[in-house]
């Protein structure tokens, strides 16, 4: 089967985000989905109650035995919590999986503001990981804080994304959505010079907790089916915007999207 990604994320027990909105994203994409599970979390559409890390030596363990057995065309990395796990990560990517894209979400603080990325890991994402990113994926926050600007308005995104180049990565989507104003855009640079620019209107709604992990895993998706990132990037985030509006409305606090709205049988 074409299109086989492995998952290397954490788990939302609300369904929203992390493995369970990668693998639903994954599937109504298109593309197979498995997993190596870095860490369990405790969390609803309120918050994040709690976060048990997985041993690094294990989830090295679940990447090795599908890719080994399974294979890969892609890999979608996400909330990784620890140094030791980027560690374990990297290595097995460097051993498993070379020739294979990286996406790398750089996955430091979910959306109720609870850590997911230890302090002392940030420097480890920067070493290990994000040269090894095909594309990396960070929102505002994130890109802030891997590379010290101060990203206040659109006409920041290129610098960042620059700066993010310079580290090693071989594309950077800028997520322009933490931004203020009636439209949100995401900025796509290369480490070959290539450039596009993406906007649409901003959807007012609570639901969009898993935003970002459905926007890199969709990419994902697309660059294990063999599209161009540049059209990998535009199907990811046409499918965000539908699943926002399709959401559900769930829970009391910032709710899931609608993860399966191409699989259902009314959509176009």
């Amino acid at each position: 089967m074409e299109g086989r990604v492995l998952i290397v994320a954490g788990s939302d027990s609300g369904g929203g985000a992390g493995l369970q909105g990668d693998v639903k994203t994954v599937t109504c994409l298109g593309s197979f989905a498995s997993t190596a599970v870095t860490a369990l979390t405790a969390q609803n559409t309120r918050g994040v109650y709690g976060v048990m890390p997985v041993e690094p030596a294990f989830v090295a363990r679940q990447m090795e035995v599908v890719l080994e057995d399974l294979g890969a065309d892609c890999v979608k990395t996400g909330m990784l919590f620890s140094a030791a796990i980027i560690d374990a990560v990297a290595r097995t990517l460097e051993r498993r999986a070379g020739g294979v894209p990286v996406v790398v979400d750089p996955v430091m603080v979910a959306t109720s503001g609870a850590v997911l990325l230890e302090a002392d890991a940030q420097a480890m994402l920067k070493l290990r990981l994000v040269p090894m990113a095909s594309v990396l994926t960070p929102n505002v926050p994130e890109a802030a804080s891997l590379t010290g600007i101060n990203i206040v308005d659109v006409d920041d995104l290129p610098r960042a994304a620059d700066a993010l180049l310079a580290m090693g990565a071989g594309a950077v989507v800028m997520k322009g959505g933490h931004l203020p104003g009636e439209r949100v855009y995401d900025l796509l640079r290369t480490a070959d010079g290539y450039e596009r620019w993406f906007d649409g209107p901003r959807i007012a709604s609570r639901n969009t907790h898993g935003t970002g992990c459905a926007l890199a895993s969709g990419i994902a998706a697309g660059l294990a089916r063999g599209l161009r990132l540049e059209d990998a990037v535009a199907r990811a985030r046409s499918y965000v915007a539908e699943a926002i509006r399709r959401a559900p409305d769930l829970g009391t606090g910032a709710g899931p999207m609608n993860h399966a709205h191409p699989c259902e049988p009314t959509a176009n």
